[in-house]
């Protein structure tokens, strides 16, 4: 009996999945369909999926979730007819959210121009405690608040560096910019934070 019983575990860890992707299949065909009820439920699951992940990367500029969450789920939608079952739909919408969300970091950050001088030759003494504050009061808000005070290009550029791990080298390369111009940047904004999360404590 208690072999049997572990073999219809085993059975049904096999075919869950495949229930899964076969659910996923019915659904993004109904909602091809357009069948409202189906397109109801698809919103409602890319919402779900997507939300926790667009606020994650977005903050703290919450103000600009809503519209960006309009364009992941536009995406999705017209997407759809390419969905092709290969990984689940949520890995499926949660590559278009990640996508989209650095087509927003590249064109913001795209558009920043900097002056070519040496108004931030003083910063690397600076860095070093910067980056500990990052590190160490990421998910604090005290760290939230500072970020919602910088200038939007800034806390972007912060948060891709330190939220999101990137290079230098890579945040240069995809938004076209020099490995210079992006560490200028990236000084203006350290010290901007620093300037702001020290006058917090005052």
């Amino acid at each position: 009996m208690s072999r049997c019983f572990q073999e219809m575990q085993k059975q049904a860890q096999i075919t869950a999945p495949d229930q899964e992707l076969a659910s996923e299949r019915l659904l993004v065909t109904q909602v091809l369909a357009k069948d409202r009820k189906a397109s109801a439920e698809f919103v409602a699951l890319c919402t779900d999926w997507v939300y926790p992940l667009v606020r994650y990367r977005l903050s703290p500029r919450t103000e600009l979730v809503e519209d960006l969450m309009q364009e992941i789920l536009f995406a999705a939608w017209k997407d759809l007819p390419n969905f092709r079952a290969e990984a689940s739909l949520r890995s499926w919408v949660l590559g278009i959210a990640r996508h989209k969300t650095e087509d927003y970091y590249r064109k913001r950050l795209r558009e920043v121009e900097l002056p070519d001088d040496n108004a931030n030759a003083n910063e690397p003494a600076v860095v070093p405690m910067l980056e500990r504050e990052l590190d160490s009061a990421r998910e604090r808000t005290r760290l939230q608040k500072t970020l919602a005070t910088l200038p939007e290009a800034y806390g972007l550029a912060l948060i891709w560096r330190y939220h999101d791990g990137r290079s230098v080298r890579e945040m240069a390369q995809l938004t076209s910019k020099t490995e210079k111009a992006m560490e200028r940047l990236l000084a203006r904004a350290r010290e901007s934070f620093r300037r702001r999360w020290n006058d917090d404590q005052g």
